[in-house]
């Protein structure tokens, strides 16, 4: 039987400063649960990547276009977790 990890906001900022960097003046150790990734810096194809970095460490299987519709961390964290 897998074992499941519910990825958290934390592992989220991380991969999303590994893959993407983080913009001048965006503090994603704030509270940034709600904000929208277009004014965290982030596009479709930072997010892609992340979700890249998500399938292989994690082990879960996200479509592309689902991804799209998650326009803050806590749509994006749904999305992921229930995908485990």
């Amino acid at each position: 039987m897998p074992i499941t990890t519910e990825v958290t906001l934390a592992d989220l900022t991380r991969m999303l400063r590994e893959s993407a960097g983080e913009e001048e003046g965006v503090d994603l150790d704030g509270d940034v649960i709600d904000t929208p990734f277009i004014d965290l810096g982030y596009d479709s194809l930072a997010l892609l990547q992340v979700i890249g970095q998500i399938q292989r460490e994690y082990g879960l299987v996200i479509p592309d276009d689902a991804v799209v519709d998650a326009e803050t961390p806590r749509a994006l964290l749904a999305l992921i977790n229930s995908a485990s």
